[in-house]
């Protein structure tokens, strides 16, 4: 799932896959993005698209709507 946390900035990271042989072949770590609907200050709503790791801290400061 290609795309950027879009609170944090965090990309897709790039390495290598690593067979039983020890190859290397390229490969992407993707994130796991989630549709997070936030409350603003003012009681709008805004949704965003954040990895699962940000989403766990919105939901832990009470921001999540």
């Amino acid at each position: 799932m290609p795309g950027r946390d879009r609170l944090t900035g965090q990309k897709a990271l790039s390495g290598n896959k690593r067979s039983h042989a020890l190859n290397a072949t390229k490969r992407t770590f993707d994130l796991n993005l989630q549709k997070v609907t936030i409350s603003q200050g003012n009681g709008a709503k805004k949704t965003l698209t954040v990895t699962a790791k940000t989403a766990r801290t919105l939901k832990k400061y009470g921001l999540v709507a």
